[in-house]
């Protein structure tokens, strides 16, 4: 049965995004749980892997992704409240 849209955006395809959570290595998703942004599964990854692969030690790969998580919330806040944020006087 075809929908009853109009639209020019392309279709998802149905994902199975708790599937790829839980393939995920035990270490990260055990990092991703208390992460404060809402990585994917996808991105995670390829950050782990990427980490592992310049130093294949765990605690260096969680370094990395704190820092990821870090510089990403820093250009956030910049975008949100300003480049100013926060005002250090």
């Amino acid at each position: 049965m075809r929908r009853n849209l109009s639209t020019s955006l392309r279709r998802r395809a149905r994902s199975d995004a708790m599937g790829r959570y839980d393939r995920l290595p035990a270490e990260l998703r055990l990092w991703l749980a208390g992460a404060a942004l809402p990585w994917s599964a996808a991105s995670a990854l390829r950050l782990w892997q990427r980490a592992l692969n310049e130093a294949p030690d765990l605690a260096a790969a969680r370094r990395r992704l704190e820092a990821a998580e870090a510089r990403l919330l820093a250009r956030d806040a910049a975008r949100v409240w300003g480049p100013d944020y926060p005002l250090t006087r």
